[in-house]
Order: C-alpha cells, then structure tokens, then sequence
C-alpha cells in the first residue's frame, strides 16, 4: 500500500545530451509534446515536484534546481533535487505532511504512465519489504532512473554525493527489479538519448 503521506517526485532533466548534438532533450517533442511534460503527465499524483535541469515552460507547476557545477552527473542531480525537497519542507513548516516515498525519474521516458509509476510506489512501499523499486527493460536489467524509493533509504544514500553514477549510488540499496513491459507498442522504460530513438518514438505514438 502508499502511505497517506503521498509520494514526491524528482526529474532529472539536465545533462549534455552529446548523443543527440547537444540539443536540449527535455524540450524535444514526441507526439506533440515536449518529453518533459510527457513525464510529468506521469507524477500528476505527486505532492511535490522538483525538476533539476535549467528552466523552461511545463504544463504543471514544478520547482526548479541545479546540481553544482552543472552537468556533475546523475547522482549529483538528485542530491541537488533530495535538497530541494528538503528547502521546501523546511519553508513549508513544522506542520507539512512529509512525503515518505520519492519517485526518481529521467525527463526522457516518453511512455512511462501513472499506472506504472503507481505500481513502483506500491512495490517501493510494503511494510518490511525493499526500500526501492526500479523499473525492469526487455532484458529484465534494472533501470535507475525510474525508480520509487523510501526516504529514510534514500536520503542517506545521496548525503554528500557530488559527482558519479545512480547505479553506484543506489544498487547496494537492493531494490526490487520491476517488469512492466509493453505487449504491444512502446514499453514504458524506453527512452530517448539519440535521434533514432526519437524517431522510433514518434513513430510509436
């Protein structure tokens, strides 16, 4: 079950994006809409939202951060997007509900759904069970930039990371490997790093 106190959801949407000619990845279209915004179609449930990239338009309300120096890595932009969760619950007060889930997801994951993301939080969330959940490709290898995960794991995990990958951040935290693969279509794990994968993602939608 999701506890009462909701899910949080960071997105990391910085990087240099050198597969795609240094284009910004984010604010590519697929089906119309920039991948961002597809993402956050996705977290529409969360209480809070922190983006870490520059900024720019969304169709929802987000607040914006940057790892430093900019462009210092994954892990490094979530540190950055857990810091901004906490500034907020600070100004927020004593009396805010803490979310006791977050939800870490790329900006790039065109297909990704509410129902998956669900699906990764109730995973995430079991009494006595893993303290993260991460999203499983076709070949059943885990993805860790769409993942849920429990708070009191996860902040310790990022305290004091400046540079480095998520991978050797967050895989000695054991997460349960999720498969939710498509059967038919766009799987909700693909996601857009070059000019092919666009292309193949348009022609999905």
């Amino acid at each position: 079950m999701i506890r009462k106190a909701g899910f949080d959801a960071v997105v990391l949407a910085g990087g240099a994006a050198r597969r795609l000619g240094g284009v910004d990845k984010p604010g590519q279209s697929v089906g119309g809409r920039p991948l961002l915004d597809r993402v956050l179609a996705a977290v529409l449930d969360a209480a809070t939202v922190v983006v870490v990239g520059p900024e720019r338009p969304t169709v929802r309300p987000v607040h914006w951060t940057r790892e430093v120096p900019a462009g210092s890595g994954p892990a490094a932009a979530l540190a950055a997007g857990l810091s901004g969760l906490a500034c907020l619950a600070g100004i927020a007060g004593a009396a805010a509900v803490r979310a006791d889930l977050a939800v870490v997801l790329a900006a790039d994951l065109p297909f990704l759904t509410a129902e998956v993301v669900h699906r990764l939080l109730v995973a995430a969330g079991e009494p006595g069970g893993p303290v993260g959940a991460v999203l499983a490709d076709a070949g059943g290898a885990p993805q860790w930039l769409a993942g849920a995960w429990q708070m009191t794991a996860l902040r310790p995990a990022l305290a004091g990371v400046s540079c480095g990958s998520l991978r050797a951040v967050l895989a000695p935290l054991v997460p349960v490997v999720v498969a939710c693969g498509a059967t038919v279509g766009a799987p909700p794990w693909y996601d857009c790093d070059t000019l092919e994968d666009l292309r193949r993602a348009e022609a999905w939608t």
